[in-house]
């Protein structure tokens, strides 16, 4: 599996795998109860997340589109607020939550230089096979070689386990007002001896 930076030609392919990918769990539960809803407003959402992410940030995808991996350099000043794309054109009804969970995540979030790894997301027919870890890998490995660390939020029990075998390690927990509890997680950079 080879991992190389996404394309805007890329767009409607990685979009599906980050709406069907974030489809169940707590904090869609949490941000749109209702499943028929959830899909379309995901589908709308995650198209915003993934241009955000092409325009300012870094994106890397796998040779076959199976995964994605949306990064944001925080070594320098934040990518541009919410301001500059219409959050509430894609989440409808459900904009005051969305804008919660953003609220909620930039208030913990840690002012340390790092990277962000703002969403993560692997096709759901191919989950456990090792795409998510080789997707991963790949970046952490340019983060050590620049001495940098990463920092990102974990919205359930399996992923935060992945992330602790990949050298994160356990930050002060997140609760959503009346929702479900994330694992911030940071992962200093590794050096090798040679």
């Amino acid at each position: 599996m080879t991992v190389r930076r996404a394309t805007h030609d890329d767009a409607a392919a990685l979009t599906t795998v980050l709406a069907e990918a974030f489809m169940p769990g707590p904090v869609g539960d949490w941000l749109i109860p209702n499943l028929a809803h959830r899909r379309t407003v995901y589908h709308r959402y995650f198209a915003l997340m993934l241009h955000r992410g092409l325009q300012h940030g870094h994106v890397d995808t796998t040779t076959d589109l199976s995964a994605v991996a949306i990064w944001y350099d925080r070594t320098q000043p934040p990518p541009p607020s919410s301001a500059d794309y219409d959050l509430a054109q894609a989440t409808g009804i459900y904009t005051p939550r969305f804008g919660l969970l953003d609220a909620t995540f930039e208030a913990a979030h840690p002012r340390e230089p790092h990277h962000y790894l703002a969403f993560v997301a692997v096709d759901p027919t191919r989950h456990r096979t090792g795409i998510g870890t080789t997707l991963l890998t790949a970046h952490h490995d340019l983060l050590d070689r620049t001495g940098t660390p990463a920092y990102l939020e974990a919205s359930n029990e399996h992923n935060r386990d992945l992330y602790l075998r990949l050298g994160y390690t356990l930050r002060t927990p997140i609760t959503l007002p009346f929702g479900p509890t994330l694992w911030t997680m940071w992962r200093p950079p590794t050096t090798s001896v040679g």
